[in-house]
């Protein structure tokens, strides 16, 4: 069972990140590596926490580029690097939300993530459709 419903349905690169979490959470590799990332985790949380104390909301990129066509990342390396600018608010599980707001030369959509404070969901969507508003972005 456990075969069938981490294969099926799911693509390679997902395959990839299922296997190297469960290799880090392995009885010889606990200690080494996931108890460090909590660490790592609770100080990257707090952090964000800081900078909340100053402001209601984070505008960032969601990529370090706009968006690629499928089928363009030629490594595991290139997709984990085009989630850069997301994986820190998932790891300190705060509320964010994408939003495009204008395209690139090659008419592909750039966006930008607004990120909220823990909890705090409304001021995110408030956030958002000022963004939203404000950009003008069709289609």
């Amino acid at each position: 069972m456990y075969v069938q419903t981490k294969s099926k349905g799911f693509g390679d690169e997902v395959q990839k990140r299922i296997m190297l979490g469960s290799f880090v959470l392995s009885s010889g590799y606990y200690d080494a590596y996931y108890i460090k990332a909590q660490k790592v985790r609770h100080l990257i949380k707090d952090e964000y926490e800081e900078i909340f104390n100053e402001a209601d909301l984070i505008l960032s990129p969601v990529a370090p580029t706009t968006a690629p066509e499928f089928g363009s990342f030629k490594s595991s390396l290139e997709m984990y690097l085009s989630d850069i600018y997301t994986i820190s608010v998932n790891l300190a599980g705060l509320p964010a939300i994408s939003l495009p707001v204008c395209k690139d030369s090659e008419g592909m959509p750039v966006g930008l993530q607004l990120i909220g404070k823990a909890y705090d969901e409304q001021t995110l969507f408030d956030g958002a459709l000022s963004l939203e508003k404000a950009v003008n972005y069709t289609k």
